[in-house]
């Protein structure tokens, strides 16, 4: 056996060497990757490790505003500040508390909640005003960020129309359409974080975000809470689900006013999205036609026999009949059904189709707000055998408001169709206009000398028609009610209709178009007993209004006698009321001083226990503006009766229902 010892140890040995040497090699290999890891790549590593705390955040700019035609705030974008804690860097507990909990207006409990927790930072909940700067910015461990939150100063008057924001982009509304141009630059900020979200007090900014552009549009706000007001008191009264009230200037296309209420919301605007059969206020623009292309004259009678007619195995009647012959002019005048048919049979089907499509009817107005419809006019290829004489009263097509304010805004100034406009322009934050919206003529649709004699039987129709209710007792009032079928799921809703009705004022020289459309009104359905009442109310204000948008010097020259109306029509809306506002003699602004001292200040009446439109009249009289909220009768203001205000203050007005209202 000793033979073999030395080459035992000999094998030892080797193994030895050979474990040593991996030894060596790996501790080397140990060695050059920790100097690799530490000395070559630790840069690269640090950044990593700072990447995973830290990162590049963009700071949405400031959203520009949206103003109304004078430049009161609609939409704005106001500095708040978010308050953040860091329980860790607070020095003193007690007095940071006590200062956090009087500086917030917060109960001293919940501060304590922030300030005494075990985590490393906390937020309150909700903005604070830029007051609370001075006194927290420089305290440790309280940690204050800038935020522009959007404002809606006018509350829910302007809803519809302008649309909100969600996470700083525009949803619905001025705001969607308008979304490029109000969002404001966006900015770069380097922000630390850790498991719990963004660390308040360690941010960077790298570039400062910039503001958006302004937007005004053409809107009056006097002339929107009058129609909002009116409105609403008109669909509180006839009990109907909704309506909408829609003020032009004929003579550029602007939109004064654009209100809809539908099952007590004003977040839709049907005035534009939801088409409707207009009715007889679409027999204008048959007669129009007919005169028009040299068819037929105002003068020409046509026989209504009974007050029916059968045609195509279908039968015509008219509402009020007075039977036998009468003339075209008259048929329009008093909405005869049976008069109107049989006259339209002198148009061709392309004529008719022609003449209506002319008018606006079936293409969308291409006003600058999102979701607009079209409304119906099918092509003659389309039309069945009853469909001339249907679309000669405003059955088998559908428009909206919108389109049918436009048209009728042609018959009042003579014949040109304007795109609706309601944006008037754009400027930059610096005061640069960069987008101009011009007025617009879409095309002209009627010879002035046909207009005026279609403005002529209008008139008529509110002097001694079927528009009686829309008169007023200073200027004369043209206009056209009409009453349709409600159409839902394939077909007519029994009992059901929509009221309306158009109107122009003065008649000779239009500064205003109005409709007023209501949802199935309960009772009283006819537009001339529930929509034109709402039509007078709402002009009625707006010359009692310290509006500005109105020539008055015109309007003094339109002026008629003023003769009382009778007291067979007072401003009342259909339905259910206790209180009827006796007729009003408007006296034009260039002689309207009531209730106003030398210095401009006037003396807030006392409006509690009105209708929410008698205190606003009264209100409007005395040059204020007025906020309205609330259902009912008024039981508060704001300022006081008694108070003393000025001339352009808004008012407050607090409705309330109670056991005595309808």
């Amino acid at each position: 056996m000793t033979r073999h010892k030395p080459a035992f140890k000999k094998m030892l040995s080797w193994r030895r060497r050979v474990i040593l040497t991996c030894w060596i090699v790996s501790g080397s290999l140990i060695l050059v990757r920790a100097a690799q890891v530490q000395i070559v790549q630790g840069p690269s590593w640090k950044e990593l490790v700072k990447l995973q705390h830290q990162t590049k955040e963009k700071i949405p700019g400031k959203r520009g505003s949206i103003l109304d035609r004078n430049g009161i705030e609609l939409g704005v974008s106001r500095e708040r500040f978010r308050v953040s804690v860091a329980p860790r860097e607070i020095k003193n507990v007690s007095s940071v508390t006590k200062l956090l909990a009087q500086t917030l207006d917060l109960d001293i409990d919940v501060v304590s909640g922030y300030t005494q927790s075990a985590g490393k930072w906390g937020t309150f909940r909700g903005y604070f005003p830029p007051s609370i700067r001075d006194e927290l910015l420089h305290i440790p461990g309280v940690h204050l960020e800038q935020k522009y939150p959007r404002f809606y100063p006018q509350g829910d008057l302007v809803t519809g129309v302008l649309g909100r924001t969600r996470d700083g982009k525009g949803q619905g509304g001025i705001e969607q359409s308008f979304d490029t141009f109000l969002v404001g630059q966006e900015g770069l900020a380097v922000v630390s974080r850790d498991g719990g979200g963004t660390i308040p007090g360690q941010k960077v900014i790298l570039n400062q975000p910039g503001e958006g552009a302004q937007v005004e549009l053409t809107l009056d706000i006097d002339m929107q809470q009058i129609s909002r007001n009116n409105l609403a008191e008109a669909i509180r009264t006839t009990e109907a689900r909704g309506g909408d009230l829609i003020i032009i200037d004929p003579n550029n296309g602007d939109v004064l006013s654009m209100v809809s209420i539908n099952n007590g919301s004003e977040n839709s605007l049907s005035t534009i999205t939801t088409p409707y059969e207009p009715g007889s206020t679409l027999k204008p623009f048959t007669v129009a036609g007919l005169v028009h292309n040299g068819l037929a004259s105002l003068t020409d009678t046509v026989d209504t026999g009974l007050g029916f007619w059968e045609i195509n195995q279908r039968t015509i009647r008219d509402v009020h009949p007075e039977g036998g012959w009468m003339s075209l002019a008259h048929a329009l005048q008093v909405s005869s059904n049976v008069g109107i048919a049989k006259a339209a049979q002198a148009l061709t089907k392309s004529l008719q189709y022609e003449n209506l499509r002319d008018f606006g009817f079936g293409v969308a107005t291409g006003i600058r707000l999102p979701g607009e419809g079209k409304g119906t006019l099918r092509h003659t290829d389309e039309w069945g055998g009853q469909s001339a004489v249907s679309l000669a009263i405003g059955y088998e097509l559908s428009v909206t408001p919108l389109q049918m304010a436009m048209a009728y805004g042609a018959l009042a100034n003579g014949g040109k169709l304007y795109k609706p406009r309601i944006v008037k322009e754009v400027r930059d934050s610096q005061g640069k206009v960069i987008d101009k919206v011009f007025s617009r003529v879409v095309r002209r649709v009627l010879s002035p000398t046909v207009t005026k004699k279609i403005s002529e039987v209008l008139e008529r129709v509110v002097q001694d028609g079927t528009g009686t209710r829309a008169g007023l007792s200073t200027f004369a009032v043209a206009g056209k009610s009409g009453t349709t079928r409600a159409w839902s799921n394939g077909s007519y809703e029994e009992g059901a209709y929509f009221s309306s009705f158009v109107g122009f004022f003065p008649a000779e020289d239009p500064q205003m178009v109005i409709l007023v459309k209501l949802d199935r009104p309960e009772g009283a359905y006819y537009g001339g007993a529930t929509a034109a009442p709402v039509i007078r109310a709402t002009m009625t204000d707006i010359l009692a209004s310290p509006s500005s948008n109105l020539d008055w010097n015109s309007l003094a020259l339109a002026q008629k006698p003023s003769d009382p109306l009778p007291v067979e029509l007072p401003i009342r809306f259909a339905g259910n009321i206790s209180e009827i506002m006796p007729p009003v003699g408007i006296t034009p602004k260039v002689q309207f001083e009531l209730g106003m001292s030398s210095d401009g200040n006037v003396i807030m009446p006392d409006v509690r226990g009105l209708t929410a439109r008698s205190a606003a009249g009264r209100i409007h009289e005395l040059g204020l503006r007025v906020h309205w909220s609330g259902t009912g009768r008024i039981f508060r203001t704001s300022p006081e009766a008694g108070s003393v205000v000025s001339a352009g203050d808004t008012v407050n007005l607090v409705s309330r229902r109670s056991n005595g209202d309808g």
